[in-house]
């Protein structure tokens, strides 16, 4: 495994413990040149893009996850504001999200922005606070 896959999983890691937050994930993989990831919560997989169109993907253990039906924004907006203040640290965040009916989301570190989906096609944009 190289460097940058070593650095890649130690941040899944950290991040999947709740050890440390969202602005510390995307620091680590903004050194290692990540552009975007993708976490899918039905598969339990997150994927790494490079520029290069590379690709590193990481699989993680179910935790009984419940997922909503329905997509409820609010409740979506809610979990990152949490995450945001350092209230909810990423396992409770998962959680949150999972039972607002977010099935995964895209996080595009360069454009500043996370896309959290719903079953049925919904979105919600957020962007990266400055």
């Amino acid at each position: 495994m190289n460097a940058k896959q070593n650095l890649i999983r130690e941040t899944f890691e950290a991040s999947q413990a709740g050890s440390i937050h969202f602005g510390q994930v995307i620091g680590a993989l903004m050194s290692i040149d990540v552009e975007s990831y993708f976490v899918d919560y039905r598969t339990r997989q997150v994927t790494y893009y490079f520029p290069s169109d590379e690709n590193f993907s990481l699989n993680y253990a179910s935790d009984a996850e419940v997922f909503g039906q329905a997509f409820v924004q609010a409740d979506v907006k809610a979990a990152i504001v949490g995450a945001q203040k350092g209230e909810v640290m990423y396992p409770e965040f998962k959680k949150l999200t999972q039972k607002a009916g977010c099935i995964g989301y895209f996080v595009w570190i360069k454009g500043r922005h996370v896309s959290y989906l719903g079953r049925n096609g919904e979105t919600h944009v957020e962007h990266f606070p400055n």
